[in-house]
């Protein structure tokens, strides 16, 4: 699949680069894009999440009823869980809920939201570029160039760039990462997609 490239004025260069077929045109396994999904978004918990028990309430340990005979459920003392303001019965706990993936999965997961995007025409290749300095309204003048404004932008440079990224940082919906902190969640996340030439050739070496 032949892709245009563009350069920051939106101008067509008269250049095509060739998208790997291994990695734009394969058929997308969509249980690979599930598994790479959750693990991102379980990443992301903190899972400090906590409830007290009954023994960590703090109240009087004295029985306040008898054991039997009362019309109701059998309680102890005040921190009893069948009471207002006792303890929690199997409350939340803090846990990690990080899990391992092999390495071809997540491979997997991101050919198949590459190939996603290639399928809708949802990406978009330009020359590399670079600021002089950090300026929103450069970036924001870029992507109106391009014609993708009212889209969710996801940009992957090469390398990490700070006036890019600095330039991009207030701008809703946009947002710019390098091809080693690609992930699926993040492609599948965006409207367009735009790789610059040097990273079109990196995400070749990575994923390859």
């Amino acid at each position: 699949m032949e892709v245009s490239v563009y350069n920051i004025k939106g101008e067509d260069t008269g250049r095509k680069v060739t998208l790997n077929e291994s990695i734009f045109g394969i058929e997308p396994n969509d249980h690979a894009i599930y598994l790479a999904v959750k693990q991102f978004m379980a990443n992301q918990r903190q899972g400090t999440h906590k409830s007290k028990e009954r023994s960590e309430i703090s109240g009087s340990t004295r029985k306040i009823g008898r054991q039997k005979g009362g019309g109701g459920a059998r309680r102890g003392d005040m921190n009893s869980p069948v009471l207002v303001g006792g303890g929690r019965v199997f409350g939340p706990k803090p846990r990690d809920y990080s899990f391992k993936l092999n390495k071809k999965v997540k491979a997997l997961a991101r050919k198949s939201a590459l190939s996603y995007k290639a399928q809708n025409n949802a990406i978009v290749v330009v020359e590399d570029f670079n600021f002089e300095q950090p300026k929103t309204k450069a970036f924001v003048e870029m992507v109106n160039n391009l014609k993708i404004s009212d889209k969710k932008l996801l940009m992957v440079l090469a390398e990490a760039n700070k006036n890019v990224y600095l330039s991009a940082r207030n701008l809703k919906g946009a947002n710019v990462q390098t091809v080693s902190g690609l992930n699926t969640y993040r492609v599948l996340d965006a409207g367009a997609l735009v790789l610059t030439e040097s990273a079109l050739s990196a995400i070749d070496n990575i994923l390859m």
